[in-house]
């Protein structure tokens, strides 16, 4: 499954970039919950934590049903 979420997320990537940011996939917990990490100018934005469960939360909730949540990895 972390193959399909990588591939989500590379389909959310374009979105970011467009505002100077990125995101990386970091890990799959063995509770489910994926872990990313914002890059570029989403890294410590204000808003990250909308982009995070308002945006990527709901597009893997919505194609993976078995994902339990998101959670930002900082540096």
């Amino acid at each position: 499954m972390e193959n399909e979420i990588r591939d989500a997320l590379d389909q959310i990537r374009p979105f970011l970039q467009r505002d100077g940011g990125d995101i990386e996939f970091v890990e799959m917990t063995e509770d489910n919950v994926v872990k990313v990490r914002l890059q570029g100018h989403c890294a410590g934005c204000p808003a990250s934590t909308m982009t995070i469960k308002g945006v990527v939360e709901q597009i893997l909730k919505q194609n993976f049903p078995e994902v339990a949540g998101v959670e930002e990895v900082r540096d």
